[in-house]
Formats: structure tokens, sequence, C-alpha cells
């Protein structure tokens, strides 16, 4: 049965254009089921699938002669006079793919929709061969309003405003889900298993197969060690500031190389950084960028966190899917978590105070933005300006 991703529509909206349509992200976030559905909805009646982790497709797709694979789908009863829809599965493991799109989109009619691993490949490689031909499609684990999807719960999706009215028989209702999203994460296949054991098993094999093969793949890891051991440092650092002269000391790695793992885990979308807002050169802001994990089971295999790091960082994920987030931050250490679009402000608490979103509301000022909310986990106290969190679908 295929539950709808918020991403859907997006999706299939852009399945009919001519362009390519590309969905790109984490290895085990769902994009082949996306991909099925789309290819099942299209209207196109000549499909077909192409799955390129199997080595006889790869051998197809890397022929040399691009009209070898057109000769090998006429064969099949493929009429390319007519239009003709493609899904392939896995670009990045044929390096010359994207030529070969480029090849089969610019002298045929054919609609291509394609998946890949790595935003690290696509912007490096895809991109260049194909600009202006495709459009990019971040696929992420679950949002926790998906979470609520695939468990069969039925909720809406408020905004922000509505979001911070309190309803206790929605918290009762939702809370123990929460508490999961929040120690587990939202990989389709983790939250449809049953016991946390089960859950945790699933995490550390989805990280594995993220450190020995699609890292492993995409650039030369000497020493996946040295890898998985900062994986661990930056897990106990979420929602700090980067500090790489400390990263380097502690790993034993050369600056360029800690830099360029960096570079590498948030391309292949593992980690994401935030930038400071700032609508001047003043001297108070910090400039460094802030470090939180995609997904919280990730993070809370990779490092003992405390569960006030694992409820900032699925914070972190529920606001990124409604905007740009940044945040603000003095040298004297006053902060504001969160700010989304330059417009709302968030300070994230478990236990949330008035004094919290006074002094969010105090520093927004600097910022001229008006809309300041804190997010709590345990809503002992509810006031004007307090979101739950579980509210943030």
């Amino acid at each position: 049965m295929f539950i709808t991703r918020y991403i859907y529509p997006k999706l299939l909206a852009h399945s009919t254009k001519r362009q390519i349509t590309v969905l790109t992200g984490m290895r085990r976030t769902g994009k082949t089921t996306l991909l099925k559905q789309l290819m099942a909805q299209c209207d196109i009646p000549q499909k077909h699938y192409f799955d390129l982790e199997r080595i006889d497709v790869r051998a197809l797709f890397s022929e040399p002669n691009y009209e070898t694979i057109v000769q090998a789908l006429s064969r099949q009863g493929t009429d390319f006079s007519k239009k003709v829809l493609i899904c392939i599965d896995e670009i990045q493991l044929v390096p010359n793919l994207p030529s070969v799109l480029k090849y089969l989109y610019v002298t045929y009619d054919v609609k291509f929709i394609v998946t890949g691993s790595s935003a690290y490949y696509m912007k490096n490689q895809f991109s260049e061969s194909l600009a202006g031909r495709k459009k990019i499609f971040e696929i992420f684990p679950l949002t926790f309003g998906e979470l609520l999807t695939f468990k069969g719960i039925h909720t809406s999706r408020p905004e922000i405003p509505k979001a911070s009215k309190f309803i206790p028989s929605e918290y009762e209702r939702l809370k123990g889900y929460y508490d999961e999203f929040i120690n587990f994460g939202g990989f389709p296949e983790v939250v449809l298993a049953e016991s946390a054991e089960d859950k945790r098993d699933l995490i550390s094999d989805i990280l594995s197969s993220y450190i020995n093969f699609d890292l492993t793949m995409l650039s030369d890891i000497r020493n996946p060690t040295n890898l998985f051991k900062l994986i661990k440092l930056l897990s106990v650092r979420i929602g700090t500031k980067l500090d790489i002269s400390k990263l380097t000391s502690l790993t034993g790695m050369a600056r360029q190389t800690v830099e360029n793992y960096l570079d590498l885990l948030e391309k292949s979308y593992l980690i994401k950084t935030i930038p400071v807002l700032a609508n001047s050169p003043d001297r108070e802001i910090v400039k460094a960028k802030k470090v939180y994990f995609l997904d919280n089971g990730i993070a809370s295999l990779a490092g003992e966190l405390g569960s006030g790091s694992k409820f900032e960082n699925a914070v972190f994920n529920q606001l990124i899917h409604r905007g740009e987030v940044a945040y603000y931050q003095l040298k004297t250490g006053r902060e504001i978590d969160f700010i989304l679009d330059q417009k709302q402000c968030f300070e994230v608490k478990e236990t949330a105070t008035e004094a919290d979103l006074k002094n969010t509301e105090s520093l927004a000022k600097n910022l001229d933005i008006s809309e300041s909310y804190v997010v709590g986990r345990h809503p002992v106290r509810r006031f004007d300006g307090f979101i739950w969190g579980g509210f943030l679908q």
C-alpha cells in the first residue's frame, strides 16, 4: 500500500513535464517507492523501470554506443517514434549516465524519472551535463506528520500560528508517537518496525551501509573508522557551532581532511549545517555554522545524546520542511535557536517558560522580527507563544 508523502503532489505535477524528474536523498528514505508510484500513475503507455543495482542493467547503460539502449528496448516492442517513460533507480552507479540521459532526452521523446542517493554526485556531475533539463527533488526521512500517517493516525498539519493552540486531548493522543520520532527518527522501515530492538538494528544497518557503501563509492575514504569517529563527535555537538580546530585535534586528521569529510557528510544527507542570521556585519554576531543531523535515529545511534539534544534535533527536522532555517547568537551567549524564513523565531526548551519567550522576543527585535515562539516537549505550563513540539508536523 502506497502512503502519500508531503512532497508527492509536487513530484506528480512534475512527472507530466518534459524535464527530467530527479529524486535524490539518503539511501532508504523511500525514493524507489515514490518512483514506482509515479510510474504507476503516469499515463504514458510505454513504460520501463531499471534498477542499476543489477549488473546486467548497469552493463546496458554503460554501453559506449547509446543507440544500443534504444535497440534493446525496441526489440522488446518499444516504439521510439512515440513518447516513452523511462524510470531509473540509483543513477550514481553508472558514472556516465548523465551523458546517456542527455543523448536520449535530446534525440527522442523520452520522459525520465530517476533516483540517486547523493547530492554530492548530483551537483558535481549530474547538474552540469543536464543544466536546464532537469529538476531535483530532495527526499528526506519522514516528518513527524508523515510518521503519523504511516502509523494510520489521522491529524491535520497546522500552520505555525495555529500550532501554538494547545489541545490537551491531541497531546495525549500523539505524545507517545512524538517520543518515538525523537528517539528513532523517520526512516520509513524504522517507523514501521514494531519493537525498539528492531528499530535500533535497522538504524545500525542504515548507518553501516551509508559509510561502507555510499561514502566509499563517492570518495576515496582510506580509513572509514576515522570517518565514523567524526560522525560520533558531530552527534554529541548537535546544536553547537562547528569548531574545525577542535574536531581536527580530536580525530587526529588533517584540517583539510576534516573539512572535506564535513562537506561530504552534508552533501550526502547525513548532516546539515545552518548559518547565523545577520542583517549587518555587527561584531557581536558569531559567524560559525551550527550542525544538526537529518535523522534523529542516526544521531541517537551515533552518540550518547541527552534528551535535550534529541529534542532540539527533532524540532530542527520539523522546521526544515517549512522553509529556510538559520540561527542568531551574540558573543554574550544569548541566542535564538531557529529562525524560519527570517520571519519567525523559535527557542527550543524541553520545559519552556514565559521567560524563555521574553528573551527570544527581546533578541528578535535586533532582527526586526515580530513573531516569536517557544517550542517545548513537556507542556507543564502553557502560555501564549508556546508550541508543543508534536504540533509542528
